[in-house]
């Protein structure tokens, strides 16, 4: 049997952001041989520890659902009912947020504004419909930057009613972990240099929870990947030498199928990309799969590694392209616009905002936890007046104007849109999100039907910049 790529314990642990070669083991896949509507768990919030690094390091200590990281997989069919009971073991308040499913309101899993929020020793009971097939996950949001930050997360697959045939689906989950010399996490969250920069960047890139190892594969297979970046603010652009993805989804909705450009899978915090891949490697062959977001510091996330073993000599003859989800069609041409500018952090040249109705300057901000902005108000908790209420039932386009020197991966719940310009251009594919990133200076248009009644959640999903102000509800009536 191949072995895979060993590490030195100084490679795994490099200061600076330098990641590791992360390894991809099986998921849990609770959903599996359950009756629809069946319930899932209790899934129970608790501390536990966790084999993050192995190669003779210790556990890490690890917040978790069930006692592993990631918590367990969920897999239905597209239109099935989930149930899901919470208990939350941890001490301290919790809730559950379902990442891009347009559920009820009252499911949505946001404290003081959808729900009271799960004490500790306490149950709460989510449960909807599973209207659109996809790719998503579950998270806190509560506490976000260090319940996730400490592994409080994991997938949810919703299979197609009738799947792309594909030889095997394959998930994995990005995460990144700033941990000490002995694999502990370093407990520095709420630091205002990551609030106010480029929110918390880790120094360990794991796969599923786990590194190192390589991902084998054999000649001919065609697999469907499922990627799901839940890092606090770390994005990715994954390039698979020696192969050509194909994208299908992004946010797990369906987008015409094509090649991204340059080969390069970019995801922001909080987003999926599924992707096809035809692995036509020869046996024994070895590729990187090298992580390279971040100028001049890019890395080696994994290697694909050729088994002995050929399923086929060319490609798989099947489409690739997925049945469409039940998004309503934007009407353009009767859209309201809304023009929303996204302000503050650090070289980002704002001098104050809007902070529990008053105005105050950023050193006043920096004080309080704050530095981030959305139309000049600086979030302080989830609750807050609306930041818009749009009228239910029509199109609505957001102008999004980037005017800091950062990223942010802007997250709409409820509701998913389409991103149909960016600086003035036209898009290639318009394709459905529900979390867009924003370069720095960028402008983006997204535009969606505002059917779905209630306040929701409009936010940066890199945690460190939400809970530093860029936050706001959005009122739909």
């Amino acid at each position: 049997m191949l072995q895979d790529r060993s590490m030195s314990r100084r490679d795994v642990l490099a200061a600076g952001g330098a990641a590791a070669i992360a390894a991809v083991l099986p998921l849990r896949r609770s959903g599996q041989a359950r009756a629809s509507g069946a319930a899932d768990g209790p899934f129970v919030l608790k501390p536990a520890k966790a084999p993050l690094v192995g190669m003779g390091f210790p556990e890490t200590a690890v917040w978790t659902y069930n006692g592993d990281v990631p918590g367990p997989e969920i897999r239905r069919r597209q239109g099935e009912h989930l149930r899901v009971v919470v208990e939350n073991g941890l001490d301290r308040e919790t809730t559950v947020h379902w990442h891009g499913i347009r559920l009820p309101n009252a499911m949505d899993g946001v404290p003081h504004v959808t729900q009271k929020p799960i004490a500790m020793g306490e149950r709460f009971v989510y449960e909807f419909d599973l209207p659109d097939a996809g790719t998503y996950w579950y998270h806190p949001h509560e506490g976000s930057s260090e319940q996730v930050g400490r592994g409080l997360y994991g997938p949810l697959i919703v299979e197609e009613r009738a799947p792309i045939r594909v030889d095997r689906d394959v998930v994995w989950v990005l995460d990144d972990w700033r941990l000490q010399n002995d694999a502990q996490i370093v407990g520095d969250f709420g630091s205002l240099h990551d609030m106010s920069h480029n929110g918390r960047i880790g120094n360990t890139v794991t796969v599923n929870g786990r590194i190192p190892g390589a991902f084998w594969a054999r000649r001919g297979e065609r697999i469907r990947l499922r990627l799901i970046n839940v890092a606090n603010a770390r994005s990715f652009a994954l390039d698979f030498a020696g192969h050509r993805p194909v994208a299908i989804a992004y946010d797990g909705q369906p987008v015409t199928p094509h090649e991204p450009p340059g080969g390069r899978i970019v995801l922001g915090a909080a987003m999926r990309a599924d992707l096809i891949i035809d692995m036509m490697g020869k046996p024994g062959e070895r590729f990187a799969v090298t992580d390279r977001f971040y100028p001049n510091a890019g890395y080696p996330l994994r290697d694909i590694a050729y088994q002995d073993e050929t399923l086929r000599d060319r490609p798989l003859d099947a489409p690739l392209a997925l049945a469409a989800n039940t998004m309503p069609e934007p009407d353009l041409a009767e859209a309201q616009r809304h023009h929303i500018v996204l302000g503050g952090g650090m070289m980002g040249g704002m001098t104050g905002a809007m902070m529990g109705g008053r105005q105050t300057d950023l050193r006043t901000m920096m004080h309080n936890g704050k530095a981030w902005a959305i139309n000049g108000v600086a979030a302080s908790g989830h609750m807050m007046e609306s930041l818009l209420t749009l009228q239910k039932g029509r199109t609505h386009v957001f102008v999004m104007e980037n005017q800091t020197a950062w990223h942010h991966p802007m997250h709409l719940h409820g509701h998913s849109f389409r991103v149909i310009r960016r600086n003035g251009r036209p898009t290639a594919h318009s394709e459905w999100r529900d979390t867009v990133l924003l370069d720095p200076r960028e402008l983006v248009e997204i535009a969606f039907v505002a059917d779905n009644p209630g306040d929701w959640m409009f936010h940066c999903h890199i945690l460190e910049h939400q809970e530093g102000g860029m936050m706001g509800l959005v009122r739909v009536a």
